[in-house]
């Protein structure tokens, strides 16, 4: 390595060169030219704007908008370092409201790039061109708004080139650029094309038409709408169940005042919102908006603006978490979700319009007549469908609840039942174990959970390890709600047991816990692992499969389904009830074609 000699004279950088230094920042890839100019564009008021990408972007950038334009006397100051018409003082800087401000960008990308900028501003007769190649202002044509070309990327700087990806990994980057910047700004169009292939056309729209343009409509079925205001703090937008989780963060998009931000400090609070019903190695989908006063977070961070710091971070971290939380955790019978067809939505808003935080409209459907399930057998002689009565079938009855009403169990291992949309498939031993966990919890927290005597005690043959164990942990046993005593060489005996967890296979969930005990000391087990010895517990205490419920269990299932707080998900993460909906079963018979 070649040290610099320390009889070398301190000099000032040339400005081409500190703007190639700059650019090393500002300028990482095609994609962050893509942001840089699109922000601009966004802050000039544009309504259209048009991406033209060749060759990854590499070979060429053009950005077409109809913006307010450039004066012909500023558009040198356009591609000068440190200009900027978003802020003059302190003051503005400590209360950013545009997206850029710094005054760097097209100063750091005109170093390493060949510039040209075409603008008409309102009050001029036509339009001017300015290049970077050091040519001065010249007329050109143009009816509105700007045109910027960014050509041969790093071309005198062949080093940074050579860091880039293929040219589809480069394109692909600049898409997800334009993805988040549409989804922040549906109010706005947006037309991206890459070699002269259009990968996106979007047209103005309300949010939740943006929403499903960008996401798919297998995203919408389990997504949550979200929005909590707290003094100057709001949270909008949506969060999808875990039924929808992801093996990677794709589909993670958290915009403070309308700004892409990655902040670990807002990923974590939402990370924590899911601990509860996202286990694994899955991701969580969401797009969250932070409303909160410009002076409360810097975004004067890093330069390519995708960092923020705020003011009072521990407060707005928990209010993420607990406005995401809650939301995740309203029982069914409270729940806001997206319709399944945008077609029946009403259109919700952009949050930095006229408020985001409109419910989305439940969809309008028609219950079909309820059709009696035909009674049938397999060889084995197990009745794969035990019919229901009591119930007539009809809309009102099943309107009066969102999961409806009991039709029929099937294998010992699925409810039937029918609500106003259609039908709704329940896995009983998945939605038994949510309701039993979240009482579980609630009962603990409370530190009066109730607890059942047993008439017979469980007398359990274990080994010398639980047997250890047991006599150990029996505080923290006790507070639990057990009450277990050796018995001899290898056998406990249960005399007490919490009420919720009478019912369970006792040798097992004893045996279960004892081994949880075992594995980490009782203080980690009471605290940090509360919650997941309590799963534990519930899972084995749940009803289990193939076991026949009669039609008021059924239903009085259903309704503490409505009323438990993430009902939607077991506590591994599994979806615990679908909706089939009537246009879906039509489909299936190929009624109305």
């Amino acid at each position: 390595m070649r040290f610099p000699s320390p009889t070398q004279k301190i000099r000032p950088l040339p400005d081409l060169l500190i703007s190639q230094i700059a650019a090393g920042e500002v300028v990482e890839r095609p994609a962050s030219v893509v942001k840089e100019l699109v922000e601009n564009s966004l802050d000039a008021g544009a309504t259209k704007i048009e991406i033209h990408l060749e060759e990854g972007g590499v070979r060429l950038i053009r950005i077409v908008d109809d913006g307010g334009g450039i004066a012909p006397d500023e558009l040198p100051l356009a591609l000068a370092r440190h200009a900027t018409s978003k802020i003059a003082s302190l003051d503005d800087l400590e209360q950013v409201a545009s997206y850029g401000f710094r005054g760097e960008a097209l100063a750091s990308i005109a170093a390493v790039a060949r510039v040209t900028l075409t603008s008409r501003h309102p009050p001029a007769a036509h339009a001017f061109r300015l290049r970077n190649s050091g040519a001065g202002i010249e007329p050109a044509a143009l009816a509105s708004g700007t045109v910027i070309e960014v050509a041969d990327l790093y071309f005198n700087t062949p080093a940074r080139r050579k860091f880039l990806k293929s040219e589809a990994t480069e394109a692909a980057h600049c898409d997800e650029v334009v993805r988040r910047m549409a989804l922040a700004r549906p109010d706005v169009s947006f037309h991206l094309t890459h070699n002269g292939n259009v990968r996106r056309r979007l047209a103005s729209a309300d949010f939740s038409q943006r929403a499903r343009d960008l996401l798919g409509e297998d995203f919408f079925p389990h997504a949550r709408v979200i929005d909590v205001a707290a003094g100057p703090l709001r949270l909008s937008g949506l969060a999808a169940l875990p039924a929808y989780s992801r093996s990677g963060r794709d589909e993670q998009y958290f915009f403070v005042n309308g700004r892409f931000v990655r902040d670990k400090l807002l990923t974590h609070a939402v990370r924590q919102a899911y601990e509860d019903i996202l286990h694994g190695a899955r991701h969580p989908a969401y797009v969250l908006f932070l409303e909160l006063d410009p002076a409360g977070v810097d975004v004067n961070v890093h330069p390519a603006k995708t960092e923020v710091r705020f003011r009072e971070a521990r407060g707005i971290h928990q209010f993420v978490f607990h406005a995401v939380q809650r939301t995740l955790a309203v029982p069914l019978a409270g729940a806001s979700a997206p319709p399944a067809s945008s077609a029946s939505a009403e259109p919700v808003a952009w949050p930095y319009q006229s408020g985001f935080g409109r419910s989305f409209a439940a969809a309008e459907t028609t219950a079909r007549p309820y059709l009696d399930f035909a009674r049938s057998a397999f060889a084995d002689g197990r009745s794969a469908v035990v019919p229901a009565p009591g119930f007539s079938g009809t809309n009102e009855e099943s309107a009066a609840a969102p999961l409806g009403y009991a039709l029929a169990q099937l294998h010992g291992i699925y409810i039937l039942a029918q609500n106003a949309h259609g039908l709704v498939l329940v896995d009983m031993h998945a939605a038994h174990e949510r309701i039993l966990y979240e009482s579980l919890k609630n009962s603990l927290a409370a530190g009066a959970g109730q607890t059942q005597r047993l008439l017979v005690p469980v007398v359990i043959h274990t080994t010398a390890k639980d047997l250890a164990t047991a006599a150990e942990q029996a505080a923290t046993l006790a507070r639990l709600g057990f009450e277990i005593a050796p018995l001899g060489p290898q056998e406990l005996v249960v005399r007490e047991v919490p009420a919720l967890l009478a019912g369970g296979d006792l040798p097992e969930l004893i045996r279960a816990l004892l081994r949880e005990l075992a594995e980490h000391p009782a203080s980690r087990v009471i605290e940090a692992r509360r919650n997941e010895l309590l799963a534990t517990l519930a899972c084995h205490g749940a009803v289990r499969a193939h076991r026949t419920l009669t039609l008021p269990e059924m239903n009085a299932l259903l309704r503490q389904m409505e009323a438990t707080e993430r009902a939607d998900q077991c506590n591994h993460g599994r979806p615990t009830w679908v909706q089939l909906p009537i246009a879906e079963l039509d489909k299936l018979f190929l009624r109305g074609q």
